[in-house]
């Protein structure tokens, strides 16, 4: 079985609740020493974010006995580079290179409600507070409902000039 298939089957394996939220909570702790340790040795961390897959999960901080939880870690991040992975494929001596786009890293942390991650004090590292903010604005304004229903006292979208409630409301 690949690590990747294991690390399908562990995470989304909800029979006894405690033992998936152990596995989720050990996941999610990982994961945050793994970026909090990218982003304080920015931009000198490309020796941590190349060589094999083994050598890789080592330097990041996640044992080996848990490789599937460090192929779970290059899931995440993967729509957050600008290379492509296959983690479907990944074995021991694959050799992997992270080219991470950090904009992009920073606002899908957001998309996914992570504040444990965008929230780290390490990204003080990458961008500075204006640009932080900046890109909090981008995706609220990005992620923010709009509705192009027509109401009721709108002028009618079919150019009468009448309101929308007098005219087309009832075809």
């Amino acid at each position: 079985m690949s690590y990747y298939q294991d690390w399908t089957i562990k995470s989304e394996n909800v029979e006894n609740e405690q033992i998936y939220r152990a596995y989720v909570q050990r996941y999610y702790d990982l994961e945050k020493s793994a970026y909090d340790l990218i982003l304080s040795q920015y931009p000198d961390n490309k020796a941590l974010l190349s060589g094999t897959a083994k050598e890789m999960a080592e330097k990041l901080g996640f044992p080996y006995t848990e490789m599937e939880v460090f192929v779970g870690f290059l899931d995440g991040i993967k729509n957050s580079i600008n290379n492509t992975i296959v983690v479907e494929d990944i074995v021991d001596d694959s050799v992997i290179e992270l080219d991470i786009d950090y904009k992009k890293l920073y606002l899908n942390m957001l998309d996914a409600k992570a504040d444990w991650l965008y929230k780290l004090a390490s990204w003080n590292q990458v961008f500075d507070q204006e640009i932080i903010d900046a890109l909090k604005i981008e995706f609220r304004l990005s992620n923010m409902a709009h509705s192009d229903k027509v109401g009721r006292n709108d002028p009618c979208p079919c150019g009468s000039g009448k309101k929308y409630k007098k005219c087309c409301i009832n075809k």
